[in-house]
């Protein structure tokens, strides 16, 4: 679907900057519920977890390799085996509430079967989250109305330009919201399956 606001001089440009904003809001989102936990094991659930690497906090995917060979189980090979202890470390010490153990060259994280209780927890949290990115898109569908409103103010479009504008911006808005709120009940379910 063209913009109606890419064809008035004023606004041109506005529609896609909203648009790739309320994206990477999407995005954002998307990538926050994959370190989010669910009955199986997924390499996604280490990506917080930052290692001291020689006096540097340094992401833990960056420094091993991680695969998940089994539905309960992650495996961390680190790419330097003198810092096996420190990742190890790192991990145990993250609120995920891991119990790692190594044998000197790769790191095995046990993932347990999550109580109804954390499931719950999870999806709470995961409602937290959000209604934060929801928040993130009004505030930038807040943006675009305020642009327009200065275009018409300024005389640069008429009244129905604005009326138009305010129209598509409130219709890119609800479109993204409901993007967030699919990937939230997807992910809601994948947590609360046994």
């Amino acid at each position: 679907m063209a913009s109606a606001m890419a064809g008035m001089e004023a606004l041109t440009g506005v529609y896609d900057s909203l648009k790739s904003r309320m994206s990477k809001s999407v995005d954002d989102f998307r990538a926050n519920l994959a370190s989010v936990r669910t009955g199986r094991a997924s390499v996604h659930m280490l990506d917080g977890i930052r290692v001291d690497y020689y006096g540097t906090e340094t992401p833990l995917n960056e420094l091993a390799q991680l695969k998940t060979p089994e539905a309960t189980l992650i495996v961390v090979e680190p790419f330097d085996p003198s810092i096996v202890t420190a990742v190890e470390k790192a991990i145990r010490t993250s609120s995920h509430g891991f119990n790692p153990m190594h044998d000197g060259k790769v790191i095995r994280v046990p993932v347990p079967p999550m109580t109804e209780e954390r499931r719950k927890e999870a999806v709470k949290l995961m409602a937290g989250t959000v209604e934060d990115h929801k928040t993130s898109i009004r505030n930038i569908r807040r943006d675009g109305n305020e642009t327009v409103k200065k275009a018409a103010k300024d005389k640069l479009i008429s009244a129905d330009d604005e009326k138009r504008a305010n129209e598509e911006i409130q219709q890119l808005t609800d479109t993204e919201i409901k993007r967030i709120d699919e990937l939230f009940k997807a992910k809601e379910k994948e947590v609360m399956t046994l």
